[in-house]
């Protein structure tokens, strides 16, 4: 659910990057504030506990041009990567306009996407959200590695709805922009709507 502020003209958009633990949430995330933002002299937050260090979440404001006089701005996060946090997870999805869920593409990481789509779809209708209409994304990672499979199979095993799929790199920053503007579109797209 997007914030608007009136008194700044501007409409602030959450977009949560969700999948399981060492996909490569953070990494994109890392990526993308590394030749933005950070440029800007802006800050990243992150969240870390003595006991996972996957455990974060990241912050991230970018703007990305107007609707209807207002300037958007999108804030990013990740979740953790362990279902053992979900209550984490949860919190972290409450007002979220758009989701990117990150894949890994090693053949032996497929029983924890699976398990990790199955948690977002069950936490979004928990808030509400409907799984069907919601901003969504699905980004294979890891497309560099030997053991990747092939991405047709990949999205045969988890394209839930038609949604864009998209190949990358995280590391390298391979399809991480493209990434961000394909959920990127959907949300600008949803808010000219309402």
């Amino acid at each position: 659910m997007s914030f608007i502020n009136f008194s700044s003209r501007e409409i602030n958009c959450k977009i949560v990057y969700y999948g399981a633990g060492l996909g490569g949430k953070t990494t994109n995330l890392q990526w993308i504030f590394e030749r933005t933002v950070a440029k800007s002299g802006g800050k990243m937050l992150s969240l870390a506990t003595e006991t996972d260090r996957t455990l974060f979440f990241d912050f991230l404001p970018i703007e990305l041009g107007t609707v209807r006089g207002f300037k958007t701005r999108f804030h990013l996060y990740t979740v953790p990567g362990q279902i053992f946090y979900d209550a984490s997870r949860k919190l972290i999805l409450r007002g979220v306009d758009g989701v990117v869920f990150v894949a890994d593409s090693q053949e032996e990481r497929m029983d924890a996407n699976e398990e990790a789509l199955d948690n977002l779809r069950t936490n979004l209708k928990e808030h509400g959200y409907d799984f069907a209409t919601i901003p969504y994304v699905l980004q294979l990672n890891k497309r560099d590695l030997p053991n990747a499979l092939p991405a047709g199979k990949l999205r045969q095993m988890l394209q839930l709805k038609g949604e864009p799929v998209l190949e990358a790199v995280a590391v390298n920053g391979a399809g991480v922009l493209e990434t961000l503007k394909a959920v990127g579109r959907q949300v600008l797209a949803e808010l000219k709507k309402g």
